[in-house]
């Protein structure tokens, strides 16, 4: 078999290894306290007696992007579709009260295109630096048959680290906790099978005017806030009982799952900072706007349960606008009441 053996197959080698050389300076810039070795080993390689943390436990996410990548592929836009990847991940283990410590992606392509693929690992690259994590390692798949020539797919794993008396696991959560909510950033990455309906015959170019002057393309793939950076000290001074990070499955599915079962979340809907792409989506989509809440975030990207003695404290640490949105009570019906 000659040597372009492979090459006739549909995998280029060499496109492989020039990947490895242009990521290489995205991956400097996320190096941490801990980090051992250097990108290109079997293994990414991380030392915890670095964290200083007593009783350590590890929590580990992850996740994928969906099908908002498919926007991404549409508009050929790959520079904020990485940050996404890491968000989804490090917003949950953040969640659980954890450090986002490291991070790895996957990336599974029909064909290696290795300027396309710089930007989206450039992208995972920004992802990590906001978290704090340090990306170690991934994999970039060349798949000619599974995957279009233009198609990618993008995964990946974040593993962090909490004081075990420190984890939040919904036993804290009580009767009377304050519910703060911090702001996203747009539609983050969950939805897009709908999203992707309701634009169906839409370029990406249109201004609607609901949308403020902004192309939807920009609204579409506006990348999905991480909120490590603003949470973690929270928790370390002790003053969060519960963290909900509202993906997939809007407030319906996911603010349930800081708290017991006997338990549910009253929201002031009128407290909430709806973003005018969700009045755009309901609008242009003809969505029941309660639907609207079991699909979409509506501009809450992470939901946090306060003692009331705590409220003001929190605000006074974190450095943007905290909406106070309702309380917590016990269960009647619904575990949780938009009201």
């Amino acid at each position: 078999m000659s040597k372009n053996a492979y090459a006739k197959s549909g995998v280029d080698v060499e496109a492989g290894y020039e990947v490895v050389e242009r990521i290489k300076k995205h991956v400097a810039r996320t190096e941490r306290a801990g980090v051992i070795g250097t990108l290109g080993g079997f293994g990414g390689m991380f030392d915890l007696s670095q964290t200083q943390v007593k009783e350590p436990v590890l929590i580990s996410g992850t996740d994928g992007v969906g099908t908002k990548l498919m926007l991404a592929i549409k508009y050929d836009k790959h520079d904020t579709i990485g940050q996404d990847c890491v968000a989804m991940c490090v917003n949950d283990i953040i969640a659980a009260g954890a450090e986002p410590l490291y991070f790895l992606d996957y990336i599974a392509t029909g064909k290696n295109e290795p300027a396309k693929l710089e930007q989206v690992v450039a992208g995972v690259a920004e992802g990590c630096l906001q978290s704090g994590a340090a990306l170690i390692g991934g994999e970039t798949a060349e798949m000619p048959g599974m995957y279009g020539e233009d198609d990618y797919d993008l995964a990946g794993f974040a593993v962090g680290i909490a004081e075990k008396s420190q984890i939040l696991d919904g036993s804290k959560v009580a009767e009377g906790d304050v519910l703060l909510g911090l702001a996203s950033s747009g539609i983050h990455s969950n939805g897009y099978s709908l999203v992707r309906r309701v634009f169906a015959d839409y370029t990406g170019e249109e201004e609607l005017p609901e949308l403020e002057g902004k192309k939807l393309k920009e609204v579409l793939l506006e990348p999905t806030r991480i909120y490590v950076k603003q949470v973690l000290p929270l928790v370390k001074e002790n003053l969060l009982n519960g963290i909900a990070h509202i993906t997939g499955g809007g407030f319906v599915e996911n603010v349930p799952r800081m708290f017991a079962d006997d338990l549910a979340a009253e929201i002031d809907e009128s407290n909430l900072p709806v973003l005018p792409i969700f009045k755009t989506l309901e609008k242009y989509g003809g969505i029941k706007h309660e639907e609207m809440f079991e699909i979409f975030n509506m501009g809450i990207g992470l939901m946090m349960a306060v003692k009331a003695e705590n409220v003001d404290k929190v605000k006074g640490l974190v450095d943007e606008k905290v909406y106070e949105l309702g309380r917590i009570v016990k269960k009647a019906n619904a575990r949780v009441v938009v009201k």
